[in-house]
């Protein structure tokens, strides 16, 4: 483990053999959660330190060794000299010398007594600070414990029962008085005597718990107990009344024989010990009812386990048993195999008939590959089979005649027999052959069955008996070849989900149907059965989105509705204003999707009439204005209307319960807002309305928002140029959904690095926030400086990855996310040659190319569900994984970021996969789990060709996932490409037909003050301490954006000059732009990435401003506790003196080391007062903000197109300005992908007189925030 060459890892060796060497104190290891165990003296801790970051996916040595020198590693494995440490010591027992009296009668005195509460007893001895005589022991379970009001810090303890006795007893301090009286008063209100030291890191029981000989259940679940001492496993038959002993994941490697002598035990637990065998002592435990061995190495039992006859729970499951067990027939008490996870193979059911007790079989994740029936002798006692994730291709269970429910989902099964006599549910969904339908056998009609799952197959048609079942009330049958459904099949259905199928039409209802919910999305329905409203009087839920429906039928045959329709989604059909009509009959409706669709208007009339209506969607239409009269549905919380072509802000400010309101993508100029807002709101997005002027007293109303999306009218300027001449650009969308919190992030940087280079990311947190806001934080800082170590993509992504999962710190060991990194870049090989697409994921989250109109997968997806290679891997680490396939219960994921506790587990490593870019490739698609699980890849590159802007693409993305049923966090980003041949920036070689995207909508940034320091948020590839719980759960939001760099349209002359790239620089006039080549220079190596938002605080501002100034800077939006902007960050493009001392970092805006989010809209904090953007203040190099200086209008040179050949004769007569680093060459006036007008040429004239003959170009280097 010792290189020479990383003097880190030798100090750390003197640390690590200074502990060892300490006077004999022993050495502990402490892996999250923090528990603690004693070295071996076999065992070393640099090898252990190796072995651990081996497993994270760290290969290389040398950065194993560096790694290991880290401190932020300690959130992750640490070493100590002591064992255990005393806040420990006081989770186990409290001790003290005390004034006690004894009984309620003043005949006692007041004596100093030792006292010691451990376990349920009070003890107290008889002799001051001696334990040497009688002790006094008081039970507490069931007793009471009161505090004594005429004396201060006194308490007074009674046991329970006719012969209680009370001790009372003095404490000195008030501190000593609380502790006694929390601990002793949750061992009073027990009703069993238990005793809980689980995750304790303990070796050994308190030697004074032994004193409680009234205990009944122990438990030491994630300690390190050893057998020998006073308090080791071999004394606990001390204790003559224990029932239930739980011993699991102690690492015991032997079953402890000592066990077997406590004759009274019911239960045991040894659960993940790494146990080989059990000893045939087993058999003298005649009243044990409960034995879990789950999570070992067993695959054999010994025959003396059969004289259990009181044994009826057994689990047996993720061990190594090829086959049942013998010793099973004798265990007549036992009614459930608990199997699941061993190597069962093959399945006998002759076996099973000869177990006659068995009811309940659970064989999930066996590798099961057969299931035989030599012979015709039935399996009449089992009930219920569970036969999930194995290697079925086809099962025949006509032999269990008496089956209740089976479960054979995500197999590959081509066909399934059942006895249908008892059957009641059916789970058989993902079973998908390639080259065979799936086929469905049972006989007789199963009459008893009333819940059936076939989704994910290939069924051509239902089976003729499925309409003769009498009491089915659920059939899912989504995502199969259904051509139609028959109508007989609606008679007891309560719910039929028959989505993503090729359903024609829905057949005739029979009268009096009752079904309650009906999904049929994602079919060929050109028409609804006439009758559906008034025959299925039940229906509270209907989903017909993504089909061709242009009306939808009446809600009933008379003026009087009976509907009781709750939830009505109609997103992605060719419905018009005329279907406005048709929903009034349905006065309960509460939730109405209708995006997508032709409506130009809604009629007013109609709408007021929906008065319970509490979420409204009607995205991507037609419409110009939404109806005054949805003031009338006091009950809307959320109004979503992007994408259409609103020019009034609709009356909705003044409903009373409104929370979220999505008005982006339309053309708004001005918004009527009533004299006060409902406290209820929430989420106000108005991006996209380039229109739109806000006066300040519209912001003051918007103050109290927590989350307020706004686009700021920009400027032209150099930044413009230089942003535009990415070959990208990007938009994204943010959804919370049903959710009350957002827990998705996301990452973009169009201009990442010096070339041209770009930086996505997405980050889902599941159900926390914390975790994917510092990966937006920190993910880009990492890889960047992972790129000045490597250029092998597969290292530099990895170590991003792992590093980042050590960066999160405390925040990470309970915690995790989902996340997916894509970096377009240049090979390092050819720096001018091709661009390629790089690749990063662990968990779900997902990113897709469209490569000439084709959806190309770039991600692997990290469930236990999909991937079967990491399925095997957590099977051998022995990991439990519950029915829900989750691992120990918590993710479903088996590589995240964070979550350390659950190491090895669940890893940090990421999938890689790198993909040349060519001119076929025309947009990328991240996105989250949520997203991807209700549009597949096809339809959302279909969905994205169909949308000119990214942002509005991204957008779409989000709302076709709730409206196909999705009730989760969703988030969604699309960068838009423009790849030339041979990866050329320059304007591609496509037709002179219009462009199909639209110009890039404003970046919408958010900018939240926090009290941090400003070193918490400075650029830094040191340790997480640097984002605190404070700072990262409010610095970053999230919001959908769009880089918009080359958005506005300028004056200036019309001709479209060339545009430009790194492989074919402009023409360059040292440093001047002149027409026809101007843009801002750049300096290489002078800046890496530019982000979209900044988060700053105002009282680190340091512009010379202040908050009572009477004119507000231009473009800056405060409403006393947020600024939201739209910005383009960009580094000004002058000649530096030293740049040697400056820090390149993708999360600064400036080059002074000033930390900026990149993402997303966050939410405001109080203290807040003033934010002050540079752009208008005076120029400051200090602060934590470092303000540009204003150009003076006179100091703007522009050059003539006549005089330019005289400009370029007189300067190319004049020697070189500066020395050093030579002088950045301009880039080139941009062709905007869409718009026909330049950008207008201007000189930065800033030439100063300097020493020397020659004059001198001044380099100044600033942060150009707009």
């Amino acid at each position: 483990l010792i290189h020479r060459n990383c003097p880190p890892l030798m100090l750390m060796l003197h640390c690590m053999c200074s502990l060892l060497f300490c006077g004999g104190r022993c050495l502990t290891t402490s892996p999250f959660p923090l528990s603690f165990r004693r070295l071996d003296p076999s065992e070393r801790p640099l090898q252990i330190l190796y072995d651990y970051l081996a497993a994270m996916g760290y290969a290389d040595p040398v950065r194993v060794q560096h790694e290991a020198a880290n401190s932020d590693l300690s959130c992750l494995i640490r070493f100590y000299k002591h064992p255990v440490n005393a806040d420990q010591q006081e989770r186990t027992l409290l001790k003290g010398v005390f004034s006690v009296r004894k009984g309620k009668t003043q005949l006692h005195k007041w004596a100093e007594r030792q006292v010691i509460l451990c376990g349920t007893c009070l003890i107290v001895a008889s002799v001051k600070d001696s334990l040497t005589g009688k002790m006094h022991i008081l039970p507490l379970v069931g007793g009471k414990v009161e505090e004594v009001k005429r004396r201060q810090h006194c308490l007074m303890f009674s046991s329970a029962g006719s012969q209680a006795q009370t001790y009372f007893v003095n404490f000195d301090t008030l501190a000593d008085f609380q502790r006694w009286h929390r601990q002793a008063s949750k061992v009073v209100s027990q009703t069993v005597s238990m005793v809980d030291l689980s995750c304790y890191s303990l070796e050994a029981v308190p030697e004074y718990l032994f004193y409680s000989q009234d205990i009944t259940h122990l438990n030491l679940r994630h300690n390190f107990m050893s057998l020998q001492g006073p308090g080791g496993l071999l004394n606990l038959p001390r204790f003559s009344q224990l029932k239930s002993l739980n011993l699991s994941h102690n690492r015991l490697g032997v079953f402890p024989e000592c066990v077997c002598e406590i004759l009274t035990l019911t239960e045991l637990n040894l659960s993940c010990n790494n146990l080989h065998t059990v000893p045939v002592q087993i058999g003298n435990l005649q009243s044990l009812q409960t034995l879990s061995l789950d999570g070992n190495h067993l695959s054999s039992l010994p025959e003396e386990l059969g004289g259990l006859s009181q044994l009826n729970c057994l689990g047996l499951s993720f061990n190594n048993f090829s086959h049942i067990p013998a010793v099973l027939e004798r265990l007549s008490a036992v009614d459930k195999l608990a199997m699941a996870g061993n190597r069962v193979e093959s399945l006998e059911l002759c076996t099973l008939a000869r177990m006659s007790h068995l009811k309940n079989i659970d064989l999930r994740l066996n590798g099961l590959r057969w299931v035989k029936s030599e012979s015709l002798e039935a399996v009449s006692q089992v009930t219920q089979l569970d036969l999930r994730d194995n290697c079925l291709d086809s099962l025949d269970l006509s032999s269990i005649c008496n089956l209740e429910t089976l479960q054979c989902q995500r197999n590959q099964l081509g066909t399934l027999t059942l006895s249908g006599f008892t059957l009641r549910m059916l789970h058989a969904s993902s079973n998908r052959e390639s080259n065979r339908a799936s086929a469905l056998n049972i006989y007789p009609v199963p009459n008893q069955l009333t819940h059936m799952e076939l989704s994910q197959n290939l069924l051509e048609y239902l089976p003729d008996w499925v309409c003769d079942c009498r009491k089915i009330e659920m059939l899912d049958v989504t995502h199969n070849l259904l051509s139609e459904l028959p109508s007989r099949c609606f008679l007891s259905l309560r719910k039929l989900l028959a989505g993503n199928n090729r359903l024609q039409r829905v057949p005739d209802l029979l009268d009096h149907v009752p079904l309650e919910a009906l999904d049929l999305q994602h079919n060929k329905l050109t028409e609804l059965p006439e009758s559906l409203f008034y025959k299925a009087l039940n229906l509270k839920y209907l989903n017909v989105s993504a089909n061709t429906l242009e009306s939808i039928p009446p809600s009933s045959q008379s003026e009087e509705s009976l509907s009781t329709l709750q939830e009505l989604y109609l997103t992605g059909n060719s419905l018009n204003e005329n279907c406005g009509a048709l929903l009034v009959g349905h006065q309960n409706l509460r939730v109405l999707h209708i995006a997508y669709n032709q409506l130009l208007s809604f009629p007013a009339s109609k709408l007021s009439k929906l008065e319970l209506l509490e979420e409204l969607n009607l995205s991507g239409n037609k419409l110009k204005t939404i109806p005054s009269t949805v003031s009338s549905c006091k009950r809307l919380h959320t109004l979503i209307a992007h994408s259409n072509h609103i020019n009034v802000f609709p009356e909705i400010l003044s409903l009373p319960e409104i929370k979220l309101v999505d008005l982006s993508c339309n053309e708004l100029t001005e918004i009527q807002l009533p004299d006060s807002l409902p406290a209820t709101l929430q989420e106000l997005d108005l991006t996209g309305n380039s229109s739109l002027m806000l006066e300040h007293k519209t912001l003051n109303l918007f103050s109290h928002i927590t989350t307020l999306k706004l686009d700021q009218k920009s400027t032209t300027t150099a930044g413009d140029s230089l942003s535009a001449s990415t070959p990208w650009n990007h938009g994204y969308s943010e959804m919370s959904g049903q959710r009350n919190k957002l827990c998705v992030s996301v990452l973009t940087v169009d201009r990442f690095g010096d070339g041209v280079e770009a930086c996505y990311g997405i980050f889902d947190g599941d159900r926390n926030e914390e975790v994917p806001r510092l990966l937006q934080c920190t993910m880009g800082d990492v890889l960047c400086e992972e790129l000045q170590h490597s250029s092998i993509d597969s290292v530099y992504m990895c170590n991003t990855f792992l590093t980042s999962h050590r960066k999160l710190g405390m925040a990470g060991q309970k915690l995790g996310a989902s996340a997916l990194l894509c970096y377009i870049h240049h090979e390092p090989s050819d720096p001018g040659g091709h661009l390629s697409l790089t690749v990063a994921n662990v968990g779900t989250c997902q990113a897709v190319l469209c490569r000439d109109g084709r959806p190309v997968a770039l991600s692997k997806v990290y469930s236990l569900e999909n991937c079967t290679e990491e399925m095997e891997r957590v099977k051998v680490s022995k990991a439990i994984i519950t029915e829900d396939n989750k691992v120990s219960g918590v993710t479903c994921c088996s590589r995240l970021l964070g979550c350390s506790y659950l190491s090895p587990w669940v890893l940090p490593k990421p999938w890689v996969h790198t993909e040349p870019l060519c001119s076929q490739d025309e947009f990328l698609i991240l996105g989250n789990r949520a997203l991807f699980e209700r549009v597949s890849y096809q339809e959302a590159v279909c969905t994205v060709q169909a949308v000119r802007d990214p942002r509005a693409a991204a957008k779409k993305l989000c709302s076709l996932a709730q409206s196909y049923g999705c009730k989760d966090n969703i988030g969604a980003v699309v960068v838009s490409l423009h790849i030339g041949e041979d990866s050329c920036t320059c304007e591609p070689p496509v037709s002179t037909a219009e462009p199909r995207g639209p110009p890039p909508a404003p970046v919408p940034v958010s900018v939240t003050p926090g009290p941090a320091d400003p070193a918490t948020l400075s650029s830094s590839s040191g340790g997480v301490s640097e984002f605190n719980s404070e700072t990262s759960a409010s610095e970053v939001g999230s919001e959908a954006g769009s880089t918009a760099s080359d958005e506005h349209q300028s004056s200036g002359p019309t001709s479209r000059p060339e545009r430009r790239c790194s492989l074919h620089p402009a023409t360059t006039l040292c440093g001047i732009m002149v027409p026809g080549s101007g843009g801002a220079g750049t300096h290489p190596g002078l800046f890496q990435r530019q982000p979209s938002c900044a988060t700053f605080s105002s009282n680190q501002s340091d512009n010379g401003l202040d908050s009572d100034d009477e004119a507000p800077l231009e473009g800056v939006i405060s409403n006393g506790s947020k600024l939201e902007v739209e910005v383009d960050i960009h580094c000004c493009a002058f000649q530096l003196r030293e740049i040697t001392d400056l820090k390149k970092s993708p999360s600064t805006s400036s080059l002074f080391g000033k930390k900026l989010s990149n993402g997303s809209v966050v939410a405001p904090e109080d203290s807040h007062n003033l934010i002050e953007v540079a752009l208008e203040a005076p120029k400051k190099k200090s602060g934590y903000f470092t303000a540009p200086a204003q150009q003076d209008p006179e100091d703007q040179l522009i050059v003539p197109p006549s005089l330019e050949q005289e400009v370029r004769e007189q300067l190319r007569g004049q020697s070189p300005l500066v020395s050093g680093p030579s002088a950045p060459s301009t880039a080139p006036i941009l062709k905007d992908p869409v718009w026909d007008h330049p950008h207008p040429p201007a000189f930065a004239s800033s030439l100063v007189p300097g020493p020397g003959p020659a004059p001198i170009l001044q380099q100044e280097v600033y942060d150009t925030a707009l």
